[in-house]
């Protein structure tokens, strides 16, 4: 059973928005008192939040279906529907929240941090908050949201200052824990490692992690044994220290052989020729393994490799190499600090934004617009009433001037929102807003009532 996982795809939903209630006060010697209906509760969010406690996403592999609860609905006497209550999953440092097409949507780093996922939808008005003036006991209310739907990819990239790799069984996970706290599972055979270890390690004043990365082998930037799932956890770190075992009994290997198919491999990945290198040449405690060492030493050198001489299971030489590791991530530290303090930008509403846009497709004419949009999905089209409301609020925003300027006439399609979701109806222009009181009876409209008995 799979105990580490670093890529999974989860599917969010965030919790709806409740009704508004149409209600009328009656109580005794207050027939008609006025309308008293309550709004809708918010629907729940659905949030990620970095918790430095968790070093998996396997929990999403085995649910990746979250829903949050929806709101609950208003009630008469003015009461509100109860909001619904948030869901906050935790994610591990590092995680990367892409589109399903691979684009970037967030990359969650520090302990705390947290990204709405999935917006829960607004409650719906009572009839209460929708009294004006000019209709002071409506019969409808609104609708509440929809809340957000959305499939998104996490993706875990450990968070680590240094990336030891090397070819299976040459020491990365010993190591790790010669140097730091951290106990990985060591073991005489190969792909003994089968998750990302990370270790704090302290050389000085200076701390640091360090991971290592399992199961390169040849081939391994284009899926052969484990390099592939784990390469992407090499991107974050700032310097790469290659791991070469000196007391290999595998016939055709050498530390350099083995330094130049690591680095074939990590070249076909991409992204990671600027991290500057260090070797380690490991098992020296290992006699056969200390010549061969003092015969690489030289040659690696040439290339312009900071090259040491350790064991890791012997301790040996472990402290120049946390020393030199050391100056490399706070160089790169340092080098991250912008020279000067982030301005933040503000970028304002254009003046001539008048919050929609009318296209003409073949179909019609589509309306596209947040507020429209939402307008729309509030809206009870078996009330005439409100839809007479829908037609005031559409008309206010300027809608019938558009598409009198687009080209439009009496009884074209309009439709308004995407392709999946419109409401699609015939233009009836005649329908004015702002015209005076259009209300009958509770729940009707007499614009709606005029046109329907001219279709008829």
């Amino acid at each position: 059973m799979a105990t580490f996982v670093d890529r999974v795809t989860l599917h969010v939903q965030a919790g709806d928005g409740g009704n508004g209630c149409a209600s009328v006060l009656r109580e005794k010697f207050k027939p008609l008192g006025g309308p008293d209906g309550g709004n809708g509760g918010r629907g729940g969010d659905v949030t990620l939040e970095v918790d430095s406690s968790v070093t998996t996403l396997l929990e999403f592999h085995h649910g990746p279906h979250r829903k949050a609860a929806n709101g609950k609905a208003g009630q008469g006497g003015n009461r509100n529907g109860a909001e619904a209550d948030d869901i906050v999953l935790r994610v591990p440092p590092g995680t990367m929240v892409l589109s399903p097409t691979g684009e970037v949507i967030a990359d969650l780093v520090g302990a705390g941090t947290r990204f709405v996922i999935a917006r829960g939808g607004r409650g719906g008005l009572g009839n209460a908050a929708l009294a004006s003036p000019r209709r002071k006991a409506p019969g409808f209310a609104l609708l509440g949201e929809p809340g957000d739907y959305r499939d998104v990819v996490l993706e875990l990239k450990s968070v680590a200052d240094v990336a030891l790799v090397g070819f299976p069984s040459a020491g990365k996970s010993s190591l790790v824990a010669a140097m730091s706290a951290a106990r990985p599972k060591i073991a005489d055979y190969p792909f003994t490692t089968l998750v990302p270890n990370l270790g704090v390690v302290t050389a000085g004043e200076a701390v640091f992690t360090v991971a290592d990365v399992p199961g390169l082998i040849p081939g391994a930037s284009e899926g052969k044994g484990l390099g592939l799932e784990f390469l992407r956890h090499v991107e974050r770190c700032s310097v790469l220290v290659h791991v070469l075992d000196c007391a290999t009994m595998e016939p055709g290997r050498d530390p350099i052989d083995d330094l130049d198919v690591i680095e074939e491999e990590l070249a076909a990945y991409g992204g990671l020729l600027d991290r500057p290198r260090i070797v380690a040449l490991n098992k020296i405690d290992v006699p056969d393994g200390r010549t061969l060492a003092d015969m690489v030493r030289p040659i690696l050198e040439e290339r312009g490799l900071q090259v040491f001489e350790i064991s890791a299971a012997a301790r040996e030489g472990l402290r120049p190499l946390s020393f030199a590791m050391a100056a490399l991530v706070m160089e790169a530290r340092k080098a991250a600090i912008p020279d000067e303090e982030p301005r933040i930008i503000i970028t304002p509403r254009a003046v001539n934004d008048i919050g929609f846009e009318v296209l003409i497709e073949d179909e019609g004419y589509r309306i596209r617009g947040e507020r429209p949009e939402r307008w729309v999905r509030q809206t009870d089209f078996s009330n005439d009433e409100a839809v007479g409301y829908l037609a005031d609020r559409l008309a206010r925003l300027g809608i019938e001037e558009a598409l009198y300027k687009a080209g439009a006439t009496p009884g074209a399609t309009v439709m308004i929102g995407g392709e999946e979701n419109a409401v699609v109806f015939d233009w009836q222009p005649s329908i004015m807003a702002g015209e005076g009181p259009h209300q009958g009876p509770r729940g009707t409209d007499v614009r709606v009532d005029v046109r329907l008995d001219g279709e008829a």
